[in-house]
């Protein structure tokens, strides 16, 4: 995927960026394996806004992604690549031999016209599924089940890969790419390679229009807000926070504060993520 520029024929325009598509082979998505998107702007059942910052945007259709891979031991052909306005990832489309359609994450380097397939015999090729027991220590995966049959929950955004460390009784080691090194039952399903749109992170959205696009809504700053709405608010002109640490509208601890709270989980973490340096 390349990232192409406009011509800044408006000011929005100057430093925005944007995909250029060139993997995209259909641009109508299958319509037996879409739903509709019903929005809520962020509101729950009794009309209050639970979830900020949220509402407007294009109207959607979900599509149905095989995140289970469950169709063993039945090839399976590439027969388009498509957009996803839902996510981050390509999506390509699969023909299986028994004539059913699904929807897959799309890997890097995968084409229309592959071949791929799911069960402990798949080759170590991009797209193919496997137990994690049958893949090579070294494999970049993605797609990966925590538990067995559920599907995978983990490294399913666009250019993400982990990587196999070790393997050691009933569990293997995995390096997320957040850096973090997790405990994940051998039995548990990957996805050989690397997610494609590796270039999605570099995009300039350059104008907040595009922002109310993906229906994101504006977000107001704590300082510009008076003191009943924000711990940061009030003051004449600008201030400091003038408290330890800054807070979020409800008085918590943000910006780096831990908010972790699964401890059933935390044996399954060898080593911590670390803060990334710019």
């Amino acid at each position: 995927m390349a990232i192409k520029k406009y011509k800044p024929t408006t000011p929005g325009q100057r430093g925005m960026t944007g995909a250029s598509f060139e993997e995209i082979t259909k641009t109508t998505p299958e319509r037996s394996l879409l739903v509709p998107l019903r929005k809520s702007g962020g509101r729950n059942s009794y009309g209050r806004i639970t979830v900020r910052h949220r509402g407007g945007g294009n109207r959607r259709n979900i599509r149905l992604v095989d995140f289970k891979r469950d169709k063993l031991g039945i090839p399976a052909q590439v027969a388009a690549i498509e957009y996803d306005p839902n996510r981050t990832a390509r999506l390509a489309l699969l023909h299986y031999a028994d004539g059913e359609k699904r929807y897959i994450l799309a890997p890097l380097d995968l084409r229309v016209g592959d071949t791929v397939l799911s069960g402990p015999t798949a080759e170590i090729r991009p797209g193919n599924t496997l137990p994690i027991t049958n893949i090579p220590v070294g494999t970049m995966v993605h797609n990966i089940e925590l538990k067995v049959g559920k599907g995978g929950q983990l490294v399913r955004a666009a250019g993400g890969a982990a990587q196999l460390l070790a393997k050691e009784g009933e569990y293997a080691q995995i390096r997320m790419p957040s850096g973090e090194v997790r405990l994940v039952l051998q039995r548990c399903m990957a996805t050989i390679g690397q997610i494609g749109n590796v270039d999605h992170s570099n995009i300039k959205l350059g104008k907040a229009g595009r922002k109310r696009h993906m229906g994101i809504r504006p977000t107001v700053r704590g300082t510009a807000m008076s003191p009943r709405d924000h711990p940061h608010g009030g003051g004449e002109g600008r201030q400091p926070i003038g408290m330890p640490g800054p807070k979020s509208p409800w008085g918590k601890p943000t910006r780096g504060a831990v908010t972790r709270r699964n401890k059933k989980t935390d044996q399954y973490i060898v080593r911590r993520r670390g803060k990334k340096r710019r």
